[in-house]
């Protein structure tokens, strides 16, 4: 195969990733986005004389570019840690794409394409749990924008669709190397792999009905630039005052729950100094003013351990005295009479929040990216924990990246949660698809989990999603904006919700067998 043929095969397979992802809508390219570097790999494992590692160069090339056309967004905040991301990403896919093609030489497609399944998942698994994190590429992921093709998602969660993606697009490209005998065979494998998740996937969404449970809730929009006046220009109480005149347009009745994005108290303050705080002071009297109301904000917030206490690996030290404190990405719940509740952030942005494995990468902490509030290395709570109000309703606090966290969110359910709030700042990323990947990846883990979902987000988008993955009165970018909804509780729990990312799990104790098998077995030719 020529070079040039070779390069349009892997350009067109990034091509079609790329288009396919949301919001582009041209989701149904993702079913056919990997026959070109099928078809690429298959020609490698036939040509003997084929030099080592090309195929990998190929492949490296494809994913980049995939990469880089769907998450170039990320370089809007920093231009150097952007690429990073980008290209340690890609290798890492290409790694595992690699390794399937290996076992596929050795014994043979059966082996070699269930293979590929198999890492993919487990690798995908990987993303969603260790410290370099970066899961926003999930195959799965892709059908954000197309809730009515995967209500199956309650049963698999977002790694069922990427073994949908996978298996459809293998059977695709068996039908471009059958023998004229078996090709009647594999359209129709492939068109069955198609049509009947949708067809079962419609007619769950066409039946599902949420039982009337409903909670209504304001989510805020207060627009301040998280450039510019978020953490420097203006007083965490001249922010409050504009989340609170938003919700004042939308308060009807005094059982609202208000929710007020990622950090809107920007400024640090200290946890066990809450109450004497000005800005709490107000919430306070807001509270007292409108005494059934909840209030849900972002802060950013310090903790100082007591003596006698083990300071954590994120702890810092006092510069002018003896001690540590952390620091967090903290969402806080306020009711008038009550204490507050405080919920610390789990699943830190890499590179912004904490730095992955400081050892080995702590030389790029110049290079990170600023996705979030507070940059540096922020401490965290091991567990998620639900904030349960004085009406014993119980809600799921959830801030930013963690949203699309399928099998973390689960957590929360399986701890009683009625329902999901979001809390977001995603002005750091300007006008891009980034924002809008965002939201739209809620709608998955409203499915997954059968979930309604309020989402408030410093520049947008804020609104709602059911428990069927339709969304409501999404706002406009960039400008400051309020709604309220009806949005149903639920308190029933989907398997997906019960297990979690299972798919990933079995797929990585799947890894060795298939390893021992290939390295260890009887060669099997194509």
């Amino acid at each position: 195969m020529q070079v040039k043929n070779k390069f349009i095969l892997a350009l067109l397979s990034a091509i079609l990733l790329s288009l396919s992802w949301p919001e582009r809508g041209l989701t149904p390219l993702v079913f056919i986005a990997w026959v070109p570097l099928l078809l690429l790999e298959a020609y490698s494992s036939q040509n003997k004389e084929q030099k080592k590692f090309r195929l990998f160069g190929w492949a490296y090339f494809a994913i980049l570019v995939w990469n880089a056309l769907t998450t170039w967004w990320v370089c809007n905040a920093s231009f150097g840690g952007g690429l990073f991301a980008i290209f340690c990403n890609a290798l890492f896919m290409t790694g595992v794409f690699y390794a399937f093609h290996l076992v596929k030489k050795k014994k043979g497609h059966v082996v070699g394409y269930a293979a590929l399944i198999i890492f993919w998942v487990a690798f995908e698994y990987l993303h969603l749990n260790w410290e370099l994190s970066w899961p926003w590429l999930t195959l799965g992921n892709v059908f954000a924008t197309k809730p009515q093709w995967i209500q199956w998602y309650e049963l698999t969660g977002v790694l069922g669709g990427t073994v949908w993606v996978l298996l459809v697009n293998i059977l695709i490209t068996r039908i471009f190397l059958a023998s004229a005998d078996k090709l009647k065979r594999n359209i129709m494998y492939a068109t069955i792999a198609i049509i009947f998740p949708v067809l079962i996937s419609i007619l769950r969404y066409y039946t599902y009905k949420e039982e009337e449970n409903p909670v209504n809730v304001i989510a805020t929009q207060p627009n301040i630039d998280p450039y510019g006046e978020k953490f420097s220009g203006m007083s965490n109480v001249d922010q409050l005052i504009q989340v609170l005149r938003l919700a004042n347009l939308e308060l009807y009745d005094s059982s609202d729950v208000i929710l007020a994005p990622e950090t809107a108290i920007a400024n640090s303050i200290w946890e066990d100094e809450i109450e004497l705080y000005p800005e709490i002071k107000l919430i306070r009297n807001y509270l007292q003013a409108n005494p059934g109301a909840t209030i849900i904000i972002g802060a950013s917030t310090n903790l100082a351990y007591l003596n006698g206490q083990k300071p954590s690996a994120t702890a810092r030290k006092f510069k002018d005295q003896d001690g540590y404190y952390d620091s967090y990405n903290t969402a806080l719940l306020f009711e008038n009479g009550k204490p507050a509740q405080i919920f610390h952030k789990s699943k830190l942005v890499p590179g912004v929040e904490k730095m992955p494995y400081p050892k080995i990468f702590g030389f790029l902490e110049k290079l990170s990216i600023d996705m979030g509030g507070t940059a540096g290395s922020l401490g965290i709570q091991d567990e998620p924990t639900v904030f349960t109000t004085k009406n014993r309703m119980i809600v799921a606090p959830v801030i930013c990246y963690e949203s699309i966290y399928g099998g973390y969110l689960a957590k929360y359910i399986r701890k009683g949660a009625q329902w999901i709030a979001i809390i977001t700042n995603d002005g750091w990323w300007g006008d891009t698809p980034g924002y809008r990947q965002h939201f739209n990846y809620a709608r998955l883990q409203a499915v997954s989990l059968r979930r309604s979902i309020g989402r408030s987000a410093n520049t947008g988008i804020s609104g709602f999603i059911n428990q069927r993955g339709d969304a409501f009165q999404q706002t406009p970018y960039w400008k400051d904006a309020v709604v309220r909804q009806a949005i149903n509780k639920n308190d029933k729990l989907t398997f997906f919700a019960q297990h979690g990312d299972y798919p990933g799990l079995i797929a990585s104790i799947l890894v060795l067998p298939v390893i021992v098998i290939t390295f260890f077995g009887k060669r099997k030719n194509q």
